[in-house]
């Protein structure tokens, strides 16, 4: 059975409410407190279904209110079990690919809890330790969210058992379960459910993997599929594109930021981990201040990072898009390097109040750049996406312009052109050169291997002096600089000589006063212009107080 989005348009009028979907009080409280008006068209659609016991195939795009669309059901059934409940014993389980997804689902479900006491627990084991999860797994929580690799390593030691009283599992961004290694797994952690139970999926897509986990795990399931658009739509998310080569990207991206061109949070989209670094080091030359996200980092720092970046400590994000190293089909690589299976970046990480998503590298192919574009214009916000494209990978934007152009049924390009005249940018080109020909490979491996480093004193043991010492936490934020490329202080600065005549006086950007030489004095006249020039308005009152003194003297 499938209900379209289509036959929801026709009822969008008379959208069931939260209030008329008879959930119980404590779930209504803290819906309101977070400000939830009314639910999304999936919301809508899949509570009541999931509340009937009804096995769902729920498809729709990053952003939709998936993850509540389960989770509201889930907690509700569980509510109305406590009644006659002999003992408490594992609900509900919840499997994601990443530790990053699971660390959000658990943070949802504990939203949608915050008023029920401590009658419905929920614990997250992807983000903890072995000895911890097994301690968090003896006090058998309602619910556990889990990668599938770690809840079976409990499951095959006997830390947790899923008997009669387990009613729902619940597998989020089902179609990368098999992307990022987790079938043989996933199979045998069905294997250790009991014979009966309700089944939910989620996913961004309907792929080939997520029908093989359809026929495994559901029954008779009710498919949600919404035919809106993969991503958001044209009035919310607009797509610019700027062409550029491998050596004009640097330089662009320079003057982007520095002009005051790109406002707003951003993540910066590239196909290596290399690459990022590379970048930050390129960027921190001219004081523009980013951090990092990649699997090499451990679960929980990644999840810190993401949570600073949400809560405004930093503003641009350097992100590998862990699809890559999947190795897609048609995509080659000579160098090969293991990466972390349980990490995404393009996907499951939420990112809140993204302004702009740059693709500095083009994605490899049309479902990496959905995902992609998917980090902004979430909910009712807007966002841009900017891409920088060479001459090879223009077959590849115009397959994306192609499918956005089907997506929004329109016949002109879903992909402008970014108005950017590299040639009025030309004086930046001469400082990016030199400042990215700085950046050596030993550099580089030098800069990943203390960022590293100083994760070792980022203890949660210390999370308490922290809060007594904010200042200590300041000096290990992720966007500060790595040192490990010479810092020339002058090019923090932008000479307005090298400002193109169109944007003066609109970039808005600061530049350094020029100093006199060290040992030379100023003399009177000088230091006076310089006042006068800083504040016309009180030299001037400065003047006419000392021409009315002189008046009074000159009259006695």
């Amino acid at each position: 059975m499938e209900i379209p989005h289509d036959e929801a348009e026709e009822d969008k009028k008379n959208i069931l409410g939260f209030h008329q979907m008879e959930l119980d009080d404590r779930i209504q409280k803290a819906i309101a407190k977070l400000g939830w008006i009314e639910p999304t068209v999936i919301q809508e659609k899949t509570i009541p279904l999931v509340l009937e016991g009804k096995d769902v195939l729920v498809r729709a795009r990053t952003g939709s209110g998936k993850t509540a669309a389960f989770a509201i059901p889930t907690i509700q059934k569980i509510l109305s079990s406590k009644g006659s409940a002999a003992e408490q014993n594992v609900a509900a389980l919840v499997l994601g690919p990443s530790k990053e997804l699971c660390h959000q689902i658990r943070q949802v479900f504990e939203d949608l809890s915050t008023h029920c006491g401590r009658v419905v627990k929920c614990v997250d084991l992807a983000s903890n330790e072995v000895t911890t999860q097994k301690h968090l797994l003896s006090e058998r929580p309602d619910i556990v969210v889990s990668t599938p690799a770690k809840i079976l390593h409990h499951l095959k030691v006997g830390n947790v058992e899923l008997g009669d009283s387990f009613s729902t599992l619940i597998i989020d961004e089902a179609d990368l379960m098999f992307s990022f290694g987790f079938e043989a797994e996933l199979k045998e952690v069905l294997s250790h459910l009991p014979a009966i139970y309700q089944a939910i999926l989620a996913s961004a897509t309907l792929s080939e993997d997520v029908l093989t986990l359809k026929s495994l795990v559901l029954n008779n399931p009710v498919t949600l599929k919404l035919t809106e658009p993969d991503v958001a739509p044209t009035s919310h998310l607009t797509h610019y594109h700027i062409s550029a080569e491998e050596n004009d990207k640097a330089a662009i991206l320079y003057a982007l930021f520095k002009l005051h061109l790109i406002r707003g949070k951003s993540v910066i989209f590239v196909n290596t981990v290399d690459k990022c670094y590379k970048l930050k080091l390129f960027l921190e030359q001219f004081s523009i201040k980013s951090c990092v996200l990649n699997s090499e980092l451990p679960a929980q720092i990644r999840c810190r990072v993401v949570n600073q970046f949400n809560m405004g400590i930093y503003d641009i994000i350097l992100a590998s898009d862990e699809l890559a190293l999947e190795q897609p089909k048609g995509v080659k690589s000579g160098r090969k390097r293991k990466s972390d299976k349980e990490s995404g970046v393009s996907r499951g990480i939420d990112f809140q109040r993204v302004s702009n998503v740059i693709n500095y590298d083009f994605p490899v192919d049309v479902s990496s750049y959905i995902h992609r574009a998917g980090r902004t214009a979430r909910g009712n916000n807007k966002g841009s996406v900017l891409s920088f494209v060479n001459t090879k990978e223009r077959p590849l934007m115009d397959e994306v312009d192609e499918h956005l152009k089907a997506e929004f049924s329109m016949e002109e390009s879903v992909l402008r052109k970014y108005q950017f005249k590299l040639e009025e940018v030309e004086p930046f080109r001469y400082r990016a050169m030199d400042a990215y020909k700085a950046v050596t490979a030993i550099a580089i491996r030098e800069s990943r291997l203390k960022e590293i480093k100083s994760e070792i004193f980022n203890s949660n043991k210390l999370k308490g002096f922290f809060d007594n010492n904010p200042h200590d936490l300041q000096l290990l934020r992720h966007d500060k600089p790595l040192h490990t490329v010479k810092l020339q202080p002058h090019l923090s600065d932008v000479p307005e000589y090298i400002i193109p005549n169109s944007l003066k006086g609109v970039a808005n950007v600061a530049t350094r006063p020029k100093k006199t030489p060290a040992g030379v004095r100023k003399s009177k006249k000088q230091k006076i212009f310089e006042k006068k020039k800083a504040n016309p308005l009180l030299c001037a009152e400065i003047d006419y107080a000392k021409k009315q003194k002189v008046r009074i003297k000159k009259n006695k």
